[in-house]
């Protein structure tokens, strides 16, 4: 049965609490990667990891890890974690419940003397959200060594590459390999995070198994027309890039509202001239369609590109759909999400399983371990807002579960 005698709850809201007044700014939380900021929550996170009972240190892209021995020193590892960074103007919870909860679970555990056939690692992800660089997943796709050196010649708003950041922040980009995990050193991944959505919220259940982390196609969409006078130019002979977007946009929706499971998003919107007397010539407008099934997602995107193509044509503009990012969808492990689930039994919860609308880390580490997600409900399903919260009993909850999983957990 789970041990309900363990009350993390409080020490993990107060260390939440510590870790977002760590930011570029004191009155919206911003902590964006290979940052001062950052440097000082993963000064803090590696303390605390310490504390905890760990050996910790900070690898060559940024990630902090820390690592509880099992039985016999240099063992595999079970992998905890999520992610440190932010996106700006950020809410509190979304990475760091992970990092702080999985710390308290492996302080727990020194506490008793618990020690495993495996070791327990837990990783602070330096740059989940791709905020600065705009590649998202840059700390764990490092450790499943996926990481692309492309990405060193990115450039922030700045004009600063990553390259020169990683010196910047004194890190080694040639090093970077380094941080590479091998198929044998890790057992498995779970991950604890806000759901970021409100479906646990509506069936007032305080955690739930994260079934798959959903595929993402993202794509920037630009319609050409011709810009005119607005007091000059007859409305039956424009070619008004606006009104096409627009249109575009409301095919996307109905598209998406008619099919269970798909989520279409059109996010930004750029009008050149951008005059208010100026008839718009020119749109560029993102979309973000995503799935828990890759051929759904395809079939989806196939559908859309040849709609808002055909549309184009009718109202005489040129369209150009270029795609930005693409990852495929990925399944949870059956035998962690068992884990889990009975974890949430013991804990006296009815088990709800949801799909994960939002991407997270183990989408990478998924190429080395199998993986799985505890989501822990947040109020009002917000989450990339400064009113992002979690209730102390849920927190607590959910470290309560995290624990018995990590116990229960099967080598093998």
């Amino acid at each position: 049965m789970s041990d309900r005698s363990f009350k993390a709850g409080g020490e993990i809201v107060a260390r939440i609490e510590a870790l977002a007044k760590i930011s570029e700014t004191p009155d919206a939380l911003t902590r964006i990667y290979l940052t001062p900021e950052l440097r000082t929550a993963a000064d803090q996170l590696l303390a605390w990891m310490r504390e905890a009972g760990m050996s910790a240190h900070m690898d060559a892209i940024g990630n902090v890890v820390g690592r509880y021995e099992g039985e016999h020193a240099g063992a595999p590892c079970l992998m905890l974690g999520s992610h440190y960074d932010t996106v700006r103007n950020a809410g509190k919870w979304d990475g760091p419940l992970g990092v702080i909860t999985a710390i308290s679970c492996v302080a727990e555990l020194n506490r008793r003397g618990t020690r495993f056939p495996f070791a327990v690692e837990v990783v602070g992800f330096a740059d989940e959200e791709g905020v600065r660089f705009s590649s998202t997943l840059l700390g764990s796709r490092a450790i499943a060594g996926t990481f692309d050196p492309r990405a060193l010649d990115a450039v922030d708003r700045d004009g600063v590459s990553m390259r020169q950041a990683l010196q910047d922040f004194g890190l080694d980009p040639s090093a970077i390999k380094s941080a590479a995990r091998r198929e044998s050193d890790v057992l498995g991944y779970i991950e604890l995070h806000i759901e970021q959505g409100p479906v646990l919220e509506a069936l007032n259940l305080p955690v739930g198994v994260v079934t798959a982390i959903s595929g993402a196609s993202r794509f920037i969409i630009h319609l050409e027309g011709m810009a005119g006078h607005a007091g000059t130019v007859p409305m039956d002979r424009r070619r008004d890039a606006l009104t096409g977007a627009a249109e575009c946009i409301l095919i996307i929706e109905r598209y998406c509202r008619a099919r269970k499971g798909l989520v279409g998003t059109v996010g930004q919107a750029t009008v050149l001239p951008g005059a208010t007397n100026v008839i718009p010539g020119r749109v560029s407008f993102t979309l973000d369609v995503r799935s828990g099934s890759d051929d759904e997602r395809k079939i989806a995107i196939a559908d859309l590109t040849k709609e808002i193509s055909a549309l184009a044509s009718a109202r005489h503009l040129t369209c150009d759909i270029k795609q930005t990012h693409e990852n495929r969808s990925v399944p949870c492990a059956a035998s962690i999400s068992s884990g889990i689930a009975d974890a949430i039994k013991d804990a006296g919860f009815t088990v709800h399983e949801l799909p994960s609308g939002a991407g997270h880390d183990g989408m990478a580490i998924t190429d080395i371990a199998d993986i799985g997600m505890i989501f822990v409900r947040c109020r009002g399903g917000l989450s990339h807002h400064p009113d992002e919260h979690v209730e102390l009993a849920d927190a607590e909850i959910g470290a309560q579960v995290l624990l018995r999983t990590i116990e229960t957990f099967a080598v093998g």
